[in-house]
């Protein structure tokens, strides 16, 4: 236990040992909405090592909607309409991110059709793992869907690769999550097919 405390403390410290860097990077005020503050060092997922580019100083009112998705004022996050044309990756990752979260309200998801990531930059975006929270996959309606759920289609699909067409209203169990929370994979017609969750309805 005593170990364990000391390892977090470790990291902390080497944290913190980046904080004169980031309040330069940011100008003292939050790489998200720009407010001054109350600003914490906010780790960017997937990470093992602390690392300078993986870090942002964000607001206290950002990380706690980041780490809790249900407490997420949309009104808030109209400040990615800013924010997100930033030149840190880091903070393009968590921008990106939450546009995933919010991507049922139209300003969000013209946003997330304008914006362009590098490949590394994108790759990591869509990254889920590590020591935070990682990205979350949704229906058509803002419902997440996790690893075995079933889901409704309601458009009919053409599925590349194949003779059939996946119809709507066809019941998909089990399905799966992929790195790219806009895709699901499932099995219809005896076939493991790649879906998009815009197509999608969560069964309840």
């Amino acid at each position: 236990m005593a170990r364990g405390r000391e390892e977090h403390q470790a990291r902390i410290d080497e944290l913190n040992f980046f904080g004169k860097a980031l309040v330069k990077r940011c100008k003292s005020n939050c790489e998200l909405c720009a407010t001054n503050a109350s600003l914490v060092i906010f780790e960017v997922p997937p990470v093992d090592e602390p690392e300078f580019e993986k870090c942002v100083m964000i607001c206290e009112t950002c990380q706690e909607q980041i780490e809790k998705p249900d407490l997420i004022d949309v009104n808030h996050w109209y400040c990615l309409n800013e924010s997100a044309w930033s030149q840190v990756p880091a903070v393009q990752v968590l921008a990106w991110r939450q546009l995933q979260q919010l991507k049922e309200h139209g300003w969000a998801s013209d946003l997330l059709e304008m914006l362009y990531l590098d490949d590394e930059v994108q790759a990591w975006a869509q990254s889920q793992g590590g020591s935070g929270p990682g990205v979350k996959t949704f229906d058509s309606n803002g419902v997440e869907l996790l690893e075995g759920d079933a889901v409704h289609i309601i458009k009919d699909l053409n599925v590349k690769g194949t003779t059939f067409t996946a119809k709507r209203g066809t019941l998909v169990k089990s399905i799966r999550l992929t790195d790219n929370p806009e895709h699901v994979e499932g099995r219809v017609n005896k076939t493991t097919i790649v879906l998009r969750t815009e197509f999608l309805k969560k069964v309840n």
